[in-house]
C-alpha cells in the first residue's frame, strides 16, 4: 500500500480522454476513498508513477504516441514501478478469443464503458484486496 501514512490506496489513472480521467477519479475517490493522480499519456504516466509509486495503475490501452502496452513495458523497466499492478481500461473487446494484451505483464483488464459505482470493487477484486 502507498506509504503516505493515510492508509488510503493511491491509483494512477492514465487516459488521453479528459472525461474518462475525470469520471474514473470521481468514482474511485467517492466510492472507495482512494487518492487518485492522473496522467494524460504514457510518457507522463511513467514519470508520475516513478515519483508517486501508486498502489495500482489504471491504464488506457489505446492512446496516441505511447499506447498502453508500450507504457506497461516502460513501467516494468524502471525499478520504482516494476511491481506496481497494472489494469488496462479498454474499449477493445476480444475478437475470436484473442486480446491485444495477451501475455502482457498486467493484472487484468476492464472494459469501457465501466460502471463507476463498482469500479473500485472490480479493481479490488482483480488485485485480491
Amino acid at each position: 500500500m502507498n506509504d503516505d501514512n493515510s492508509g488510503r490506496r493511491l491509483a494512477l489513472v492514465v487516459d488521453d480522454d479528459d472525461d474518462i480521467r475525470f469520471l474514473t477519479t470521481i468514482a474511485l475517490e467517492t466510492t472507495a476513498g482512494w487518492e487518485v493522480v492522473n496522467a494524460s499519456d504514457g510518457t507522463e504516466a511513467v514519470a508520475v508513477a516513478a515519483q508517486r509509486r501508486p498502489d495500482v495503475v489504471l491504464l488506457d490501452l489505446m492512446m496516441p504516441g505511447m499506447d498502453g502496452l508500450a507504457t506497461t513495458d516502460a513501467l516494468r523497466a524502471q525499478p520504482e514501478t516494476a511491481d506496481v499492478p497494472i489494469i488496462l481500461l479498454t474499449a477493445k473487446a476480444a475478437a475470436g478469443g484473442t486480446v491485444p494484451w495477451e501475455g502482457a505483464p498486467i493484472s487484468g483488464a476492464l472494459t469501457k464503458p465501466f460502471d463507476p459505482m463498482s469500479l473500485a470493487a472490480q479493481v479490488s477484486e482483480i488485485l485480491g484486496w
